[in-house]
């Protein structure tokens, strides 16, 4: 009786662990849905498989071993489960009866007829919202359509976009019609791209580009150096000694015709001019290029998913303004200052080449490509290479430049651009599915969007658009040319609700799509006070040219060196400016912080950022 009583005990007792893991199983599995179902973040690792795994044992494993706890305390497990046996199988009739079954039925038939009212109203809430915003905005002359920011066509006889050498910077990965090549056009060589670094070779520390908004010239003699380096020495590892790990030189050479060098070294500036030499017959012909009076690249506008758009130029752009920019610097060191304007000329005309592309990249690059030419121009007029003439030339192209324009126009089409995507992510949400990192497709996310009534993508849009058209400039700034911290101060007012903690209806996607858009202004505030200044600056040398000396002030430049001075895009006052007593002068705007720092720019926490803070400031080395 012993051993049948201990082997009964032995089986009940395996039986009850199985019965504590499944219900434990259970429990977490049941506890990590609940979690996934009310999560608010927007981390989408939290829904990838090993993830719910480790939470599902999380959950899991306290239980059971809580559940052993209670077995082992008490004397006879077996009889934990005696009642709810008996109590499972009275509910299990009751449940299946047909009176029971006849309000299961109706309860079911009730709640499917409160979530189709659930997703009418909701559908016709969002709808009706978005229609009468719409219907207002559109009144007052605010376009929402994506193809009304669409640039026009252009004939290609006409089109500097479609000349070859533009062509081969995107020839590779897109045709002429903005769509995907696959595979590659391993044929196609893309002749934009002018590196001025060598592939093996580190940049060092000691190559400085210059940089105007910190008073330093291009070390041309640095450069010099580095294209003269013929051999790459390297440090490899050679065993272990005494614990220590030994290293041994190893030299190797580096490719003789990636930039070619003169056997003898020249002057720095020379050296630089032969090592970029490799360029000399493309940027000829970009330059003859440039003389077609459009541009237009043929990017896929009508793509259904406005994020797939490829803009695989605007790289290239940037490194042949890059080079520009070096040769500039060097043609100007070397004598050739006609030979500088010219380029500096060409930088300006690639930026201007995708002035209408209504996306917001574009919108940065430009930026980027216009400092690019400025910091030619600042180190012309501090070494002053630059004839009245050359001046006089200069000073009209950057009159050219409305950072203000370009920042209202760019970004009322990426509001559009917005909507477009929030409408493709709205009518493929069945097809869609929403992936990890990994490209991976989720489940419990792609569920949620699925599920997700239209109306809400509809209260999304209406979000989106309160929110970029706090940042728009107002009437008011745009006549008077004015991007002032004023954006930021509403775009942040406006868009704090929409940060809130809880994800809503009308907010779950905004979250997701939204960026800074302050950021734009402050990078087109900043660009715009950088060609204002170099616009005054070469009015003041060509008075300094005229009259021996820079004005005690910079009323005396208007209208012979200048036809009207420009002010501060930051505050619309008047820029700052005095004459120093070395023969100089000190010229700035009062910057993003809209303080007069007394023309003192402040260094920024991260000393590799380009730009420093306080105030923008225009002045040259001591001499």
């Amino acid at each position: 009786m012993i051993e049948k009583s201990g082997h009964l005990t032995r089986r009940h007792g395996f039986r009850l662990h199985c019965k504590l893991a499944a219900a434990a199983l259970l429990f977490g599995l049941a506890a990590t849905l609940c979690q996934l179902a009310f999560s608010t973040t927007g981390d989408l690792s939290l829904f990838e498989t090993s993830n719910i795994l480790g939470r599902i044992l999380m959950y899991s494993v306290p239980v059971w071993v809580g559940a052993l706890v209670v077995v082992l305390v008490y004397k006879d497990p077996a009889q934990l489960f005696k009642w709810p046996a008996r109590q499972f199988w009275r509910l299990r009739r009751w449940f299946f009866s047909w009176r029971i079954l006849k309000r299961l039925l109706f309860a079911l038939a009730a709640l499917l007829v409160l979530v189709g009212f659930f997703y009418a109203e909701e559908n016709w809430r969002g709808k009706r919202a978005w229609e009468n915003y719409r219907r207002d905005w559109e009144a007052k002359g605010e376009h929402f359509d994506f193809a009304y920011f669409i640039p026009p066509p252009v004939t290609d006889d006409q089109n500097f976009a479609l000349t070859p050498i533009v062509a081969s910077c995107y020839r590779r990965v897109m045709d002429g019609n903005g769509q995907l090549i696959k595979p590659e056009n391993t044929n196609v060589v893309n002749r934009l791209e002018m590196s001025i670094y060598r592939q093996r070779l580190s940049t060092g520390t000691n190559l400085v580009l210059g940089n105007w908004q910190k008073s330093q010239l291009t070390n041309l003699k640095a450069w010099q150096d580095y294209y003269r380096t013929g051999f790459l020495t390297n440090e490899i590892p050679d065993g272990i000694t005494d614990g220590q790990l030994v290293t041994r030189t190893k030299i190797e050479p580096l490719a003789a015709d990636e930039f070619p060098t003169a056997p003898q070294p020249q002057t720095p500036a020379a050296d630089v001019l032969l090592a970029l030499s490799n360029y000399d017959a493309a940027i000829e012909e970009l330059r003859q290029a440039s003389r077609l009076p459009y541009s237009r690249f043929p990017l896929n506008y009508t793509i259904g998913n406005p994020a797939e758009m490829m803009v695989p130029h605007y790289q290239p752009l940037k490194s042949a303004a890059g080079a520009l920019r070096l040769r500039a610097v060097a043609e100007l060191n070397d004598g050739r200052s006609a030979n500088a304007l010219a380029d500096v000329r060409l930088i300006f005309y690639l930026a201007d080449s995708i002035r209408n592309e209504p996306i917001t990249l574009s919108l940065r690059m430009r930026m980027a490509l216009v400092d690019n030419a400025v910091q030619p121009i600042w180190e012309g007029l501090a070494q002053r290479r630059w004839s009245d003439e050359q001046l006089a030339v200069l000073e009209r192209e950057l009159a050219g430049f409305d950072a203000v324009s370009d920042y209202d126009r760019t970004l009322r089409s990426d509001l559009a651009w917005q909507l477009k995507l929030i409408d493709y992510l709205l009518a493929g949400r069945m097809t869609n599915s929403v992936t990890c990192m990994c490209d991976k497709p989720m489940f419990w996310p792609t569920l949620e969007y699925r599920l997700t009534p239209s109306g809400w993508f509809q209260l999304n849009k209406v979000a989106l658009a309160r929110c970029y058209q706090a940042a728009f400039p107002t009437p008011t700034e745009l006549s008077q040319r004015i991007l002032s911290p004023d954006i930021a101060r509403r775009f942040e007012k406006t868009m704090g609700p929409v940060r809130s903690r809880h994800l809503k209806p009308g907010n779950w996607l905004v979250n997701f799509l939204l960026r800074p858009l302050e950021r734009e202004a402050n990078l087109c505030a900043r660009t715009q006070a950088s060609v204002d200044l170099a616009r005054v600056a070469c009015a003041l040398q060509r008075f300094r040219q005229a009259n021996g000396a820079f004005p005690e002030a910079l009323d005396a430049l208007a209208p012979k060196f200048i036809q009207k001075i420009p002010h501060d895009v930051v505050n619309g006052q008047p820029l700052h400016y005095r004459r120093m007593e070395d023969g100089n002068f000190l010229l700035y705007s009062v910057g993003w912080n809209e303080k007069d720092d007394g023309g003192e720019p402040k260094p920024v926490r991260m000393p590799h950022l380009s730009e420093p803070a306080g105030d923008w400031v225009w002045r040259y080395p001591a001499n």
